[in-house]
């Protein structure tokens, strides 16, 4: 007879780690990491590519300033996309000042030649925006116009002396006749054909930009007080003279005193040196 064999103990069944699922618990509560997880992928909008396109065009110098683009209908076709979408990425680019588009029978769109006042609306939106400050601007602008006045001297010729002698001989006209208005219409006109004496488009744009702005308290102040800097035409001469020497240590410290003189008439008065005055549309004429 064969030994009784002796009964087997049943077999624990499978159960998950208790350390492991206290570990997976413990992570949870201890505020760990979220799962990483990525947003899906939007290719860019069928209006943008088709600027870059025609922008990749102008830098490759393909197409250049006074070139007319295809027909809407040929373009539309040649692009793959509808007209509107077209017309779309057309005055996106004419917003820029890349493009004008002219209705009419000779109308369509045209390559510009760039316009360099652009930098004055992106100016006054960092001001709206609190990216920059008044002082900020009013600061660059002295630190600008040093570098303007080193360059000028170097590099300015006749004709930018004649231009700035015709508007001084303006201004002088204007501070007798009490045109005050006028007058600080002539020092936006000084500091913009001043810029051009530099040779430097670039930083004449800079220097626009910023006196444009400046440019707003100046007529702010004087529109609501009458008060303006005295002696203007004189100091003006004095400034030409030493620009015609091409000295430049005189020069620079001529401008200077006469930046910090007017920084200090706008000072005297906080509501002239306000943001809604930098901000105000304010588009005076000049009467000659």
């Amino acid at each position: 007879m064969s030994p009784k064999s002796s009964p087997r103990t049943p077999a624990s069944p499978r159960l998950p780690s208790l350390k492991r699922r206290e570990r997976a618990s413990d992570n949870r509560t201890a505020g760990s990491p979220a799962p990483l997880t990525f947003r899906p992928i939007h290719t860019r909008r069928a209006f943008e590519e088709i600027c870059e396109r025609i922008r990749e065009q102008l830098a490759l110098g393909v197409l250049k300033p006074g070139d007319k683009l295809p027909p809407e209908r040929d373009l539309a076709q040649q692009l793959g996309v509808s007209r509107n979408v077209l017309r779309e990425a057309l005055r996106s680019l004419e917003m820029a000042g890349v493009l004008r588009l002219r209705k009419g029978v000779k109308g369509g769109a045209f390559v510009q030649r760039g316009d360099t006042g652009r930098m004055k609306d992106v100016m006054r939106d960092m001001l709206s925006l609190g990216t920059i400050s008044v002082r900020e601007l009013s600061e660059a602008r002295i630190h600008v116009l040093e570098l303007v006045v080193r360059l000028a001297c170097a590099n300015a010729r006749e004709a930018d002396f004649a231009a700035l002698e015709a508007n001084i001989e303006r201004t002088d006209l204007a501070t007798r006749e009490g045109r005050l208005l006028d007058r600080v219409e002539c020092s936006r006109e000084f500091y913009k054909v001043l810029a051009a004496a530099t040779g430097n488009k670039v930083i004449a744009m800079i220097l626009d930009s910023v006196t444009e702005i400046h440019m707003r308290f100046v007529y702010a102040k004087v529109a609501s007080s009458g008060v303006a800097m005295p002696r203007l035409a004189e100091r003006r001469r004095q400034f030409l003279s030493a620009l015609r020497e091409r000295n430049v240590t005189s020069a620079s410290r001529l401008m200077r005193a006469h930046l910090e003189a007017v920084q200090r008439m706008l000072e005297q008065d906080p509501g002239a040196m306000s943001l809604q005055v930098a901000l105000a549309e304010i588009q005076p004429g000049i009467r000659r």
